[in-house]
């Protein structure tokens, strides 16, 4: 094409989008030829618009280039937690750092001795104590315990769900794998999942005597919401409370007992103590297959958060509920000789997610052992642990 024809194309093409623009209201301006010249495709759309002359705009389009996130949590990610709580007859290390963890975020903190089921601290009794909340993948622990059990499972050789390979049961653990999970519970069934759970206290009370305490609760048959899989991965229409959890993770802690939490209320209560057995758990064999998960949440998976020069252990668990965010920490501690539980529920928006509730948790820890906490060489009785009359260094 000679250059004769090629001007000639290009003039009538501008002049019929010169005319075009001037229809609908823009000025020649905006298609005025300049100098070739290195800009973006954003950059351009801009110039147009600024150049545009004013004109109405419809309400769908402002709509659709003006996007504003509105919040659709029910619950607030920030508050003061400790408001309405009762601690006369707390551990005061233990409060101090779990308040001081737990800062202003919207959660619940539970501290136990898991070698008595003492209640060390309770920040946030309306919500340890209240209706339960979803667990999460916090469900995956007695669930990984009953697939062990019932010899589905082993710990270090990867299993095949219909064809497909999967992770092995630590790997599982440590990255909260849904899918193995999911079809670990398809696999066991309701009856076994809802034996193993409920020997571990869901869908009761974990508190002996405990004011306020509202049992937690386990659906009569596979949730209609993905049934089996949900349940066992998400813990679909499980409601757990904060002390339910601290329970599960005493148990796991100590070998397999399965205390009454007890949370004194005066100093003359932590005088009188006196551990209460709800049940043994013949687990103790299987305790050992779940911990390198547990410790690979910590170390590499779900739980960074949380690690620290210490051994940690837990499992973390987000999910929502309705408009509410949730995010669970489960762990315990058992270095120089001392073991401790500290389970953290966090509520409210975005931010409500298990690896900040297991942030929290190692800053629990982090804060005790500053203290000294666990650095004791004497056998922990009542006695010991009263305020004024603590062994810690």
């Amino acid at each position: 094409m000679n250059n004769s024809v090629w001007m000639k194309l290009t003039s009538n093409f501008v002049s019929r989008l010169t005319a075009t623009a001037l229809a609908v209201g823009l000025t020649t301006s905006a298609f005025a030829v300049t100098p070739k010249r290195k800009t973006t495709k954003k950059a351009a759309v801009v110039k147009v618009i600024t150049k545009a002359a004013p004109r109405a705009v419809p309400a769908t389009a402002t709509a659709k280039k003006r996007r504003v996130w509105v919040q659709t949590w029910d619950e607030p990610t920030y508050k003061d937690s400790t408001v309405g709580d009762v601690f006369e007859g707390e551990d005061p290390i233990v409060r101090r750092a779990a308040v001081e963890a737990l800062g202003p975020l919207n959660g619940a903190v539970v501290v136990v001795d898991p070698e008595s089921g003492r209640v060390l601290s309770m920040v946030n009794q309306h919500l340890a104590l209240g209706g339960g909340f979803q667990p999460c993948s916090t469900i995956k622990i007695p669930v990984a315990i009953a697939g062990l059990k019932e010899g589905l499972v082993e710990r270090i050789n990867p299993i095949k769900f219909f064809r497909k390979g999967s992770p092995d049961l630590t790997d599982a653990i440590a990255f909260s794998s849904n899918y193995y999970f999911a079809n670990l519970g398809i696999k066991l069934g309701y009856e076994k999942v809802s034996y193993y759970t409920h020997l571990f206290g869901y869908g009761e009370k974990a508190g002996l005597g405990i004011v306020g305490e509202h049992a937690g609760y386990f659906p009569p048959a596979p949730p209609k919401n993905g049934g089996m899989g949900m349940l066992t991965s998400f813990g679909e229409e499980i409601s757990q409370t904060p002390l339910e959890l601290a329970g599960v993770m005493t148990a796991l802690a100590n070998g397999g007992t399965l205390y009454w939490l007890q949370y004194p209320k005066s100093q003359e209560e932590v005088h009188n103590f006196q551990p209460q057995i709800k049940r043994r758990l013949d687990i103790g064999r299987l305790i050992p297959d779940v911990k390198p998960g547990m410790r690979g949440a910590v170390e590499f998976g779900t739980a960074r958060r949380a690690k620290q020069e210490e051994e940690i252990f837990g499992k973390t668990g987000t999910c929502s509920e309705g408009k509410t965010h949730l995010g669970w920490f489960g762990s315990f501690h058992e270095g120089n000789g001392r073991k401790l539980v500290v389970v953290v529920m966090l509520t409210g928006g975005r931010p409500s997610i298990g690896p900040l509730a297991s942030g929290v948790a190692g800053d629990v820890y982090r804060r005790l052992t500053s203290e000294g906490f666990f650095r004791t060489t004497t056998p922990l009785t009542p006695a010991t642990i009263l305020p004024g009359q603590m062994t810690y260094r």
